[in-house]
């Protein structure tokens, strides 16, 4: 399994699971500070930053899938040869923890965003909620999440990832009834800031709060 961080760990058992998954070139570090905040608000949850599968193209830091050389046409091809990969370490994560996909909530950023939106179109769910901050689909989506949430929260001055990515993904799957929301920061580039992730403890059930 990659490095990861634990960024809380419940003194008893967890009732909930939270995963971060960094963007290409970064590492598990770069999400503590978001897992920091949902750890405030979720004592009993655990939290982990996860690092990508594999070293990343750039020299610096990991990734998901490789990017060298990465287009639209063969971005879903890199994104499904890893897929039974990432949906391993979240449940091997989940068996350890106890804790099951009904309770596991799924924060991504750019391609941990990519990943983490990509496994709704998987089977078994994974996860009751998806947080996509800055993030798109590798294909278009084409049945239901079941089970699934997915919040998308994205800058309007992103040059990296357009913002156009989310809007398209919460229309297509708003057009396959499942349950979205859609969050725009007016001038904020590829990155999260304090509204953003104000944004996603928002989209959480009050309930799962202690």
């Amino acid at each position: 399994m990659p490095a990861s961080i634990v960024v809380q760990k419940p003194v008893v058992a967890a009732r909930q699971l939270i995963l971060l998954f960094h963007g290409v070139g970064s590492n598990a570090q770069d999400l503590v500070p978001v897992g920091q905040q949902f750890a405030a608000n979720y004592p009993d949850a655990l939290v982990v930053s996860l690092e990508g599968l594999q070293a990343s193209d750039f020299g610096q830091g990991r990734q998901w899938f490789s990017v060298m050389g990465v287009t639209e046409e063969n971005r879903p091809g890199r994104v499904a040869a890893v897929m039974q990969d990432f949906r391993s370490l979240i449940e091997q994560l989940q068996k350890t923890s106890g804790v099951s996909a009904a309770n596991t909530t799924l924060i991504g950023f750019s391609q941990g965003s990519i990943m983490a939106l990509e496994s709704t179109q998987t089977q078994p769910a994974l996860a009751a909620h998806v947080i996509a901050f800055s993030g798109r689909f590798a294909s278009v989506p084409t049945h239901p999440a079941h089970g699934t949430s997915v919040h998308l929260i994205h800058g309007d001055a992103d040059q990296v990832m357009p913002v156009e990515s989310s809007r398209t993904a919460a229309k297509l799957l708003q057009a396959l009834g499942v349950p979205v929301t859609l969050d725009i920061e007016r001038d904020v580039g590829h990155g999260i800031n304090a509204r953003m992730v104000s944004a996603a403890l928002s989209k959480l059930p009050s309930e799962r709060r202690n």
